[in-house]
């Protein structure tokens, strides 16, 4: 039978997967700086990552059982960097959209953008290795 606290782990693997890859091919584009697409594709991963980072951390919070003892801690430290992971993605975004209205993505202050980013990439790195620890070594889940 379907119960609402599965839905968490069916959406988390998207922000994970679209942050990490739109970090990527932003890291592509100041390497193949003649190819514009790649900057392009990074921009848009971003503010997908943010809704989908958006999606699973709601679904986590809200609809995922509290834990105690071991697994209880392990899932505050997920709960942590689930919340840097969104914070960090939202100001990565807003800052990246900030830069395209301005007419400034061309500026020294993409690195800053991208800095922004990398930090995202780190966070939801972190969360879904704690997730997924939660999952094989305490069975979480299943």
């Amino acid at each position: 039978m379907f119960d609402l606290s599965h839905s968490h782990p069916m959406v988390v693997h998207f922000p994970i997967v679209i942050i990490m890859v739109g970090f990527l091919a932003d890291l592509a584009s100041l390497l193949f700086s003649k190819e514009k697409c790649l900057s392009k594709m990074g921009f848009y991963l971003e503010m997908l990552g943010v809704l989908a980072a958006i999606v699973a951390f709601g679904t986590g919070y809200f609809l995922t059982s509290s834990m105690e003892g071991e697994a209880g801690a392990l899932r505050e430290r997920h709960e942590l960097f689930a919340t840097c992971t969104l914070v960090t993605i939202i100001i990565a975004a807003l800052f990246r959209i900030l830069l395209v209205y301005l007419g400034k993505e061309e500026t020294r202050l993409k690195y800053a953008a991208m800095g922004i980013f990398f930090l995202a990439f780190l966070f939801v790195g972190i969360t879904g290795y704690l997730g997924g620890s939660l999952v094989y070594e305490y069975m979480v889940g299943l």
